[in-house]
């Protein structure tokens, strides 16, 4: 028995002439397969890359709750799109090095070492993510917990 083929359209999508995006009638709709591209293998449009502008992503907004957290009190209407401008300038320039990190471990994979190592390198160092200074918090055992609500 050959496979099934999986059918888009309504009730009639899985008998002859019914219902699919191919078809030349639809219950007197308009006919969906003078649409060029539709009906025919046209490949696996899953995975094709859609090249769009992604700083459109940093939506005013979000620009605007950043500048609030800083102390702006108004904004221009124009330096959204020098915002987000000087951002993906400082964040290339961050992944630049971070890139550089990663290969020379011959990793494939960016670690959150990787990030802190190229912004101390750029002089802007974060802090709270440094093996060397962080203790990492240790769970009490029952005793330990009892001894301190006893001493409360």
């Amino acid at each position: 028995m050959p496979p099934t083929i999986p059918q888009r359209g309504g009730p009639r999508g899985g008998r002859p002439g019914g219902g699919g995006p191919s078809s030349s009638s639809v219950g007197g709709k308009s006919v969906l397969a003078s649409r060029p591209g539709v009906g025919g293998k046209q490949g696996a449009k899953r995975h094709r890359k859609i090249a769009k502008d992604t700083l459109r992503g940093i939506t005013k907004p979000a620009i605007r709750r950043l500048a609030r957290r800083g102390g702006v009190k108004r904004i221009s209407a124009g330096i959204y799109d020098e915002i987000r401008q000087a951002l993906k300038s400082r964040l290339e320039m961050i992944l630049q090095d971070v890139v550089t990190y990663t290969e020379y471990r011959k990793a494939k994979t960016v670690t959150a070492n990787d990030v802190i190592f190229a912004l101390r390198r750029i002089g802007k160092p974060i802090y709270g993510f440094d093996p060397e200074t962080y203790a990492a918090p240790t769970k009490k055992s029952a005793s330990q917990q009892q001894q301190n609500h006893a001493d409360d």
